[in-house]
C-alpha cells in the first residue's frame, strides 16, 4: 500500500467524516445547531441556550465581514480593513486625510458609510421538505425555477413588506437543508472611529496570513434608526483584560465559503481550470495596481485598499491552489464517496428522476463546466471586474428590464420589493475612482480577449472596432453614473426610455447583456440544474450514514466556533499564542509597510510594553469572519478575529486542529490604544471602561 503525504494522513478524519466524531475544535456550526453538550464535555463548562441566545442577538453581519453590538447606543466593533472602503469614500470626498485613519469625530460628527448595511440574526425556521418538494417531478431548469419561486414566495411572507427585516432561503449542505433567515436590518451605518491605515494594517502583505502579528485591526461602526442611534439592549459586555493562553473561546461570526463538502470531480475542476484562473488573473491585476501606485503618492493612496484585497485574495487561492496540488485531499475525498457507497447510503434514498449515480451526475456536469468556464465568468460572473460604474450600470439595466414584466414573471431577486431597495442603494451619495474604474474596465476586456479569442462574436461585439483601453476611457468619461440623481432616474424609466437615455455605460451593458444572460443560462442548465439534486442526495446519504449532526460548509449566515487560545508548532519551533507591544515597536522600521503614525511613535512611553497585542486560537474560521467577536465562556468580549494563519488558508477545505490558528487582537490593546494613544475616553466609558 502506499502511503500517502502527511497532510493526507491529517486531514483524513476531517474529510471522511466532516463535522461528525471531528476534533472537538473542528466546524462553523449554525446558531441553531449548536452543540452544546458536545462544547461542555470538552471543556468542562455549563454554556445553556440563554448564553447562545445572547450571543447570536450581538453578533453583526456586515458587507463581506462580521462584527458584533458593544453597547446599548448601537455601537459595533469590526476590523479596520473591513471599513476601509468607507475610509477611503471620505477621502475621496474630500473630507478627511486617508493616512490619518478616523479617529476624532464626536457623535455628531460620525460619517455615513454609503452602501453599508448591518443584519443581526433574529428568527430561523427549517424549510427543507417544502423546498424539497417544490419542483421534485421536473428535471433541469424547470426544477431550479420552481425552487425559486417557492423560496421567493416563503422570503416575501416572513419579512412581509417591512423593510426593517431582510429574509433568505439559505442551502445547507448544498441542498440537504434548507432554513428560512430573517435579519434585523440597519442601513443607516456610519463610521465611528478607525486607526492610521499605516498601524490598522501594519505589515502589510508581508505579515498578511503570518504570525507574529501587529496590525492594530479593529473599527467601531454605529447603528442609525430613523437618524437616531440605534436603541441596541443585547451586546457584548467588554473585558478589557483580554484573553490567557489554554482559554476556551469562541467566535461567532459569517464565515463566507468552504468546500469541504464537494465531491472529488468538483475539486478538480478547481485545482485544474478555476483556481489557475483566479490566481493568474489576480496576479496580473496586482502588477497594474502596482504600477499604477507608483506613479505618484495620491494613486498609491487611492489604490492602496484595491491593492490590499488583491493581494490578500492571490494568498487565499494561491493557498488553495497548493492545498490541492498535494494530491492527498482529493484522494481522501475518494475515500469518503467510496465508504459512502459501501455502506449502502444511497439505499432508501428515494428514486426518481435523481436515481442515478450522484458522484457520476455530478463529474458529468464537472466536464461540461470546463468548456463553459471561460464564457460564463468573463461575460457574466466576473464582468467588469470589481468596476463599479459597470455594476451600477448593469444592476439598472436589468431591474429595468425585469421590471418591465408582470411581478410573477420576473425572475427572482426583481422584485418591486427588491427594486425599492435598489433604488435606495443607487440614490446614497457615494465618491468614485475613475482612475480605478478604467483600470479595472480595461483589464477585465484585454482578459476576455485573450481567454474567448479575438475572433469571438461576444469580444468582436464588446470591443467593436474599439481598443480595451480607448472602449475603457470613453466608458468611465462619458456615463453620469456618478450622480446619485442621474442613478435613480434612469433605474426609474421604461426600456424604451432607458435606450434612449444617451449614456454610454447603460449603452454598452445593454448591447452586451443578452449573450451575458445567455452564458448564465447555459450555465444553469448544463452545471447547476444536474449538480444540485444529485448534491442532494449526496448530502442524505451523510445522514443516513452519520446522521444530521454534521456542520454544513460556510455561506456567509452565523456560525458558532470554538477552541482554545494555543499557539502551535512550526519547522520543530514552538510558534506563542501570543505578541505584544513591544514587538511592535522592535518590528517598526519606519518604512512602509512598517511604518508607525505619528501617533504610536508619540505614545510609546505611555504604553507598557508587556501589553497583549495579538493572539492566536484553534478556531475554525474562514473568509467573512473578519470583525468577528472573540469572547469567553461568560460570553465577555475579549478579542477580534482579523485573519487566520496560513495554515488556514486549506481550511476551505479540511480543518487541521494542530496547525489552523485564528488570528485575533486583544481588547487590552484596544483598550489601551483609545486611552493613551487616542485619548477617546468617551468611547471607553460607551463600553463600560473607566
Amino acid at each position: 500500500m502506499t502511503l500517502r503525504p502527511l497532510l493526507g494522513r491529517l486531514l483524513a478524519a476531517a474529510i471522511l467524516l466532516p463535522g461528525v466524531a471531528a476534533r472537538a475544535e473542528e466546524g462553523m456550526w449554525p446558531f441553531e445547531q449548536a452543540p452544546l453538550g458536545r462544547i461542555n464535555a470538552d471543556y468542562g463548562l455549563a454554556l445553556d441556550q440563554a448564553w447562545l441566545d445572547g450571543l447570536r442577538a450581538a453578533a453583526v453581519r456586515l458587507n463581506g465581514c462580521s462584527g458584533s453590538v458593544v453597547s446599548g447606543q448601537g455601537l459595533v466593533l469590526t476590523n479596520a480593513h473591513c471599513v476601509a472602503d468607507c475610509l477611503q469614500n471620505l477621502a475621496d470626498a474630500g473630507e478627511i486625510e486617508h493616512a490619518d485613519g478616523f479617529t476624532e469625530a464626536t457623535r455628531e460628527e460620525e460619517a455615513v458609510c454609503p452602501g453599508q448595511r448591518a443584519d443581526i440574526l433574529v428568527e430561523t425556521r427549517d424549510v427543507t421538505e417544502a423546498i424539497q418538494a417544490a419542483g421534485r417531478d421536473l428535471v433541469g431548469a424547470e426544477r431550479l425555477n420552481a425552487r425559486r419561486r417557492v423560496e421567493q414566495t416563503m422570503i416575501e411572507q416572513a419579512c412581509a413588506g417591512d423593510e426593517r427585516h431582510f429574509c433568505q432561503v439559505v442551502r445547507f449542505h448544498h441542498g440537504g437543508r434548507y432554513v428560512l433567515y430573517r435579519y434585523r436590518v440597519y442601513r443607516d451605518v456610519r463610521l465611528v472611529f478607525t486607526p492610521e491605515p499605516s498601524v490598522s494594517g501594519f505589515g502589510g502583505d508581508p505579515d498578511n496570513f503570518n504570525f507574529p502579528r501587529y496590525a492594530l485591526d479593529f473599527a467601531f461602526l454605529r447603528l442609525y434608526e430613523d437618524g437616531r442611534p440605534a436603541v441596541t439592549p443585547d451586546r457584548l459586555a467588554w473585558n478589557p483584560r483580554g484573553p490567557r493562553e489554554g482559554q476556551p473561546v469562541f467566535v461567532a461570526g459569517s464565515p463566507a465559503w468552504t468546500q469541504r463538502q464537494l465531491t472529488a470531480a468538483q475539486l478538480e475542476r478547481m485545482r485544474d481550470q478555476v483556481l489557475p484562473t483566479l490566481t493568474n488573473h489576480l496576479s496580473e491585476a496586482r502588477g497594474r495596481l502596482l504600477q499604477y501606485a507608483e506613479a505618484d503618492p495620491d494613486q498609491a493612496a487611492a489604490v492602496a485598499g484595491p491593492l490590499a484585497g488583491v493581494e490578500n485574495n492571490y494568498k487565499v487561492y494561491r493557498g488553495q491552489l497548493d492545498a490541492l496540488l498535494d494530491g492527498a485531499l482529493i484522494a481522501t475525498r475518494r475515500d469518503e464517496e467510496a465508504a459512502l457507497r459501501q455502506a449502502g447510503a444511497l439505499a432508501g434514498v428515494e428514486d426518481g428522476p435523481d436515481a442515478e449515480d450522484p458522484w457520476a451526475v455530478i463529474a458529468r456536469a464537472e466536464a461540461a463546466a470546463r468548456d463553459l468556464y471561460a464564457p460564463y465568468r468573463q461575460l457574466e460572473a466576473g464582468a467588469g471586474a470589481g468596476s463599479s460604474l459597470y455594476a451600477y450600470a448593469r444592476a439598472i439595466v436589468r431591474s429595468v428590464t425585469e421590471g418591465a414584466k408582470p411581478e410573477a414573471e420576473r425572475r427572482p431577486g426583481y422584485s418591486d420589493r427588491d427594486r425599492a431597495r435598489l433604488a435606495a442603494r443607487l440614490g446614497a451619495p457615494r465618491a468614485f475612482q475613475p482612475d480605478i474604474d478604467r483600470l479595472y474596465l480595461t483589464y477585465w476586456l484585454l482578459k476576455t480577449r485573450e481567454a474567448l479569442s479575438v475572433d469571438d462574436p461576444n469580444v468582436q461585439a464588446l470591443l467593436g472596432d474599439e481598443s480595451p483601453q480607448a472602449l475603457a476611457e470613453r466608458l468611465v468619461q462619458g456615463t453620469g453614473l456618478y450622480d446619485a440623481e442621474t442613478r435613480t432616474a434612469l433605474l426609474a424609466m421604461t426600456p424604451e426610455e432607458l435606450a434612449a437615455s444617451g449614456d454610454p455605460m447603460i449603452a454598452f451593458v445593454l448591447a452586451n447583456d443578452m449573450p451575458a444572460q445567455l452564458a448564465r443560462a447555459q450555465w444553469e442548465l448544463a452545471v447547476e440544474a444536474p449538480t444540485v439534486p444529485a448534491q442532494e442526495r449526496i448530502a442524505r446519504a451523510r445522514f443516513a450514514v452519520h446522521g444530521d449532526d454534521i456542520y454544513p460548509d460556510a455561506t456567509f449566515t452565523l456560525r458558532l466556533s470554538w477552541g482554545r487560545v494555543q499557539g502551535w508548532t512550526e519547522r520543530r519551533r514552538d510558534v506563542p499564542a501570543f505578541t505584544d507591544v513591544a514587538g511592535l515597536y522592535d518590528r517598526a522600521t519606519g518604512a512602509d509597510p512598517f511604518r508607525l503614525p505619528d501617533s504610536w511613535v508619540q505614545a510609546r512611553e505611555a504604553l507598557s510594553p508587556d501589553t497583549p497585542f495579538v493572539f492566536v486560537s484553534t478556531n475554525d474560521i474562514t473568509g467573512g469572519n473578519s470583525g468577528s467577536p472573540v469572547v469567553d465562556s461568560r460570553g465577555q468580549l475579549v478579542g477580534v478575529a482579523f485573519d487566520g494563519n496560513r495554515h488556514a488558508i486549506a481550511g476551505a477545505f479540511a480543518y487541521d486542529g494542530a496547525r489552523n490558528r485564528t488570528v485575533s487582537l486583544t481588547t487590552t490593546v484596544m483598550t489601551e490604544a483609545l486611552r493613551r494613544v487616542y485619548g477617546r475616553t468617551d468611547l471607553l466609558k460607551e463600553l463600560g471602561q473607566r
